[in-house]
């Protein structure tokens, strides 16, 4: 089973598409039709969209992630 994921980062329009067999992240074109499209124009509006993915968080910074920093004064959960 191929596991890609669509991100879409708030305050940022484009979408990416992570393949976590290859280890890859590449931005996709904005998608004109279809579910898609529909999903990318309500997160532009404000939702949070989420479907089989049972964790998301936006990092600071790396360090942060590697530290396994999860509180709400320092971590990357700040945001």
């Amino acid at each position: 089973m191929t596991r890609l994921i669509v991100l879409g980062v708030q305050g940022d329009d484009d979408l990416w598409v992570a393949d976590l067999d290859a280890g890859t992240v590449t931005k996709i074109a904005a998608p004109a039709t279809g579910a898609l499209k529909a999903a990318d124009d309500l997160r532009k509006a404000g939702a949070t969209i989420t479907k089989g993915v049972n964790l998301a968080a936006l990092a600071s910074s790396a360090d942060a992630i590697s530290g396994g920093f999860l509180d709400a004064s320092g971590g990357f959960l700040d945001k």
